[in-house]
């Protein structure tokens, strides 16, 4: 038995295909809110660092109506470090629309999100976009998108998926090309004739998955799934099943459904449908919900472990503590152990030491949005150098390796496989694109990318585009050469002077620029040699009674190089650290005083420490 006043569907896709965009035009065609059209772009990208960045980083539930059946859409995430979203959210639908570019088609996030989604049976429709780009290929993006279908071992059901040619940004689709797209009513009739509707059975005993957790201040922990069998109504007496057989009795004290962009209170909820639900304090993701009489408990999410580490530490800095707001081991304690209540893809080994702890996640960008979230909120605290978990299979020593796509001009391409293959990159295909660019698939060791897009940008002049996504574990691959150049490194505290900038700037970029504060031991700028130089950025002028017809000229002082938080975790060596406050960016040296940094024979041959293989040197 199925109700067929409901569909449950994920939209999934590799980032900036637009997933986001193509919801808005449902919207608008579902006439949502009256105000609509006044309300922008990416209207689901609510938080600040998804507008900033232009990318979804936590899925988000929705639901529109189309004629007479509720249609329950989940946003999901587009990039790869944020896999662990998409994951836990598919458990909650019966079919995807697969968002494809039609000009960049398959790329490595869309091999990821939709082996996931094949592995748990279920239904795709394939929807090719942005097909009123110029540059578009529809037939040659369909054509591997069949491949990739055939190399995931689709089923028979899988493999006979349907094909909708879209635009979501000017909300049009259609079924055929040779047919005029006015707009997505071909879109909404595949979601409903081919998305399964969601079994139901009244009588079953209940039983329900949490795939997500919310907040209110009110009625405080909030979670999220999908009910699978039988009813809840709101005051009924629930079990909560979680993973380490551990069973805690309460209430319902809340429902709540999905209308549109809000969460309806309802006074019972059925088989079939989204819901969330308030009332035990400790429920978490993964957990299931059940009858009391007759508890049943789910298979609990199975989630790709975290592949890179960072040591998160209190602010030691001579400038600790002036900037941020909550600076104690505590406050940091508590602000990543929220964390983890929400994000099953990241873990914390906490150590001995009460000032310090390892946060794992799934890649670089997870961790960046992290650490510039918690710097928004008010926290001060200093980060290491990012390093990849290393796993052991015997004697054999294994390293995590990721799939990299590159789209770049044509000329460009001999010097992109002779970069990559300084990381250990393996090329594996060459399609020939339209226009001047050539796209280019290696598989090469998930450290040999840390920094590398800093890289590959100057190499192709700005007009490369790269992706990468997390392919799986294999043999350790070497030793992998990083930054060549040594830093200059402030052998002063104070203000930096014009005078000392003018004088220091020919020995390297800076990254600081007059007026700025700096201390001893923090580095404010990249020799053009492979050892560190320290440097005095603090030095004034000399006053003097003599007069010289030169002594006014004025100096030409260059522009700082303004690297952002990405770019600064890809920069940092071993033997240095990441200095993070609301107001600041500050890298510096472990070991602020020269002397000790001499003695520990640090700072001559920087390459050498960039090898970001955990213990294997």
């Amino acid at each position: 038995m199925r109700r067929q006043d409901i569909r449950n569907v994920a939209i999934i896709a590799h980032v900036d295909h637009g997933k986001t965009t193509l919801v808005d035009a449902m919207m608008r065609q579902c006439k949502l809110f009256r105000n609509i059209d006044q309300m922008g772009d990416c209207i689901l990208d609510s938080g600040d660092l998804e507008r900033e960045r232009g990318i979804t980083i936590v899925s988000k539930n929705m639901s529109l109506t189309w004629q007479g059946v509720k249609i329950n859409i989940v946003d999901t995430p587009g990039h790869s470090d944020f896999g662990g979203e998409v994951e836990r959210v598919l458990r909650m639908v019966d079919g995807v629309l697969l968002l494809i570019d039609a000009a960049e088609g398959p790329l490595p996030q869309t091999r990821f999100v939709l082996k996931k989604a094949l592995e748990l049976g279920l239904r795709p429709i394939v929807v090719i976009n942005k097909t009123d780009r110029p540059d578009a290929r529809i037939h040659e993006v369909l054509n591997e998108t069949v491949d990739l279908f055939i190399e995931l071992d689709a089923d028979d059901e899988q493999w006979n998926f349907p094909v909708i040619y879209a635009s979501g940004r000017n909300g049009t689709s259609t079924t055929n090309l040779a047919d005029p797209a006015r707009d997505l009513t071909p879109l909404f009739r595949s979601i409903l004739d081919h998305v399964p509707a969601p079994e139901y059975d009244p009588e079953s005993p209940l039983s329900g998955l949490i795939t997500n957790i919310s907040h209110d201040d009110y009625i405080g922990r909030i979670g999220i799934g999908r009910l699978l069998g039988g009813r809840v109504r709101t005051d009924d007496p629930i079990v909560v099943l979680s993973g380490s057989d551990k069973q805690v009795l309460g209430q319902v004290q809340r429902l709540f459904v999905f209308e549109g962009l809000e969460r309806t209170v309802v006074p019972v909820v059925e088989a079939g449908e989204l819901f969330a639900f308030a009332g035990i304090p400790s429920v978490t993701i993964g957990d299931s919900i059940a009858d009391p009489e007759r508890p049943i408990r789910l298979n609990i999410l199975t989630i790709e472990p975290p592949t890179v580490s960072m040591m998160f530490m209190v602010n030691n800095s001579p400038f600790g503590g002036r900037e941020g707001k909550h600076v104690t081991s505590s406050k940091l304690r508590e602000r990543v152990e929220k964390e983890l209540r929400t994000n099953v893809s990241i873990s914390v080994e906490w150590g001995d030491s009460p000032d310090r702890f390892t946060v794992a996640g799934r890649g670089e960008l997870q961790l960046a949005i992290l650490i510039e979230q918690m710097r928004r909120e008010g926290y001060e605290f200093q980060v290491s150098m990012p390093q990849v978990i290393m796993e052991t299979d015997g004697d054999k020593v294994l390293e995590p390796f990721e799939t990299l796509v590159a789209d770049v001009p044509k000329e460009c391409a001999g010097t992109v496989i002779r970069m990559l293959g300084g990381k250990k990159g393996v090329l594996e295909r060459i399609i020939e694109l339209k226009g001047t660019y050539t796209r280019l698939t290696f598989t090469v060791p998930m450290r040999g990318l840390f920094g590398f897009r800093m890289e590959f940008l100057s190499q192709t002049r700005g007009n490369g585009v790269m992706a990468h996504t997390y392919l799986g574990y294999r043999e350790w691959a070497g030793k992998i050469g990083g930054r060549r150049n040594g830093v200059l490194v402030s052998d002063h505290t104070g203000t930096v002077a014009t005078y000392a900038v003018a004088n220091i700037q020919d020995r390297g970029r800076l990254f600081v620029s007059a007026g700025d504060m700096v201390y001893t031991g923090q580095i404010v700028g990249e020799t053009m040699h492979a050892h560190d130089l320290k440097v005095n950025p603090t030095k004034q002028k000399h006053l003097t009674n003599m007069r010289s017809s030169t002594s006014d000229i004025a100096a030409k002082i260059d522009a700082p190089a303004l690297l952002a938080l990405d770019q600064m975790m890809d920069y940092i060596n071993e033997d240095e650290l990441l200095e993070v406050t609301p107001t600041s960016l500050r890298m510096r040296k472990k070991l602020l005083d020269f002397k000790e940094r001499k003695r520990a024979g640090l700072g001559h041959v920087s390459h050498v420490l960039r090898d970001r293989a955990g213990e294997i040197r």
